[in-house]
């Protein structure tokens, strides 16, 4: 009876295993081994106790993303076809340390590949304060990325409207 118990176990920790290695790139797969990350800190508009909404909380996280990432964005009208987007979903703690960043959607490889790096470029994200909710006392968004040719990118959160012309 103990032997099926544990067969059943080793099975099930396996195939747990088998489907975290078949899973989509995160961002601790690309973090290089002893390389420090900036500490968590305040929101970029300033102290203060919460945020008014989890947009909110998105335009300083994509202020904070551009600013780590200035030579890997890029500036002005978004192009009339963009080459690629990446979706990137990510959770962070209450403390603003990302737990997990995974690309959600994603047709190109080195695209999803500088997303990735841009997000561990950032380090730290601001913490979420009152956002942080449920049993993990976790915040969990999505961010797009649209790339121009050259691979550089701008965040949807803060590109500008794009008007046909």
């Amino acid at each position: 009876m103990n032997i099926i118990r544990i067969t059943r176990t080793a099975s099930a920790v396996l195939l747990a295993l088998l489907a975290c290695a078949c899973s989509q790139p995160r961002l601790a797969s690309l973090v290089p081994y002893g390389q420090p990350q900036p500490k968590a800190g305040a929101p970029l508009t300033g102290q203060r106790a919460a945020f008014a909404s989890v947009d909110t909380y998105k335009d300083d996280v994509a202020a904070l993303i551009m600013r780590y990432n200035g030579a890997h964005t890029f500036s002005g009208k978004l192009p009339p076809m963009l080459p690629a987007i990446v979706v990137l979903r990510i959770t962070v703690d209450r403390d603003g340390r990302m737990t997990d960043v995974t690309v959600q959607r994603s047709r190109n490889q080195e695209a999803s590949r500088v997303a990735l790096a841009s997000m561990q470029r950032t380090g730290s994200l601001p913490r979420p304060f009152n956002l942080a909710t449920g049993p993990s006392r976790s915040l969990t968004f999505s961010e797009t990325f649209l790339f121009n040719a050259d691979y550089r990118f701008q965040l949807r959160t803060l590109a500008p409207i794009q008007t046909a012309d």
